[in-house]
């Protein structure tokens, strides 16, 4: 995933403060006997298992449960998440994997496409002409986080405890900082 759709699921915003990037630690991996296809009339990818093909991706660590719960959420019911085995890659070699160095296998958890292949294309998802034609309206305002949103709102169902940057208690702290800032003012 990129990291600042990344981000916004997690932070509520496609840019954290430096110390919420802090918190998560991205590395280049692949994922074996995976193929990534574009999802039919969607910007976004689906992994699906397939033999002799792998996927580049990105191993983050450093998620919460809670970050767990929003990312459960986003990706919705077409996916299902699984735990899988990757190589975390020492060298990044270029888009067809030459010069690709592999390093240590971890045992992680990913969403895998369980909404059956017919709504997928054959074709490859490209990342870069998603970077490049699309990604500005996932990072900025976008009905694909409302449900997000909606459950980090939601009264006992924030498993942040109302600590994440769109939780009860961080909207309850800028409140108090907008009353003391108008009290200055006055």
């Amino acid at each position: 995933m990129e990291p600042q759709v990344l981000y916004r699921v997690c932070f509520g915003t496609s840019t954290p403060t430096s110390f919420q990037a802090s918190l998560l630690n991205f590395r280049p991996a692949l994922l074996h006997q995976h193929r990534r296809h574009r999802v039919l009339l969607c910007d976004y990818p689906a992994i699906v298992p397939q033999q002799d093909s792998s996927v580049r991706g990105t191993y983050v660590q450093g998620l919460t449960d809670g970050d767990i719960y929003r990312l459960d959420i986003f990706e919705g019911n077409e996916y299902e998440r699984r735990k899988v085995k990757i190589k975390v890659l020492e060298v990044e070699g270029n888009e067809a994997g030459q010069g690709n160095i592999e390093g240590e296998e971890v045992e992680v958890e990913t969403y895998i496409w369980v909404a059956g292949k017919e709504n997928l294309e054959e074709r490859e998802w490209d990342f870069e002409e998603f970077r490049r034609e699309r990604m500005s309206g996932w990072i900025n305002s976008s009905d694909e986080y409302s449900e997000v949103d909606e459950a980090r709102r939601a009264n006992g169902d924030d498993p942040t405890g109302g600590r994440g940057v769109n939780g009860s208690i961080t909207e309850r702290l800028e409140g108090r900082k907008e009353e003391e800032v108008l009290k200055g003012a006055v």
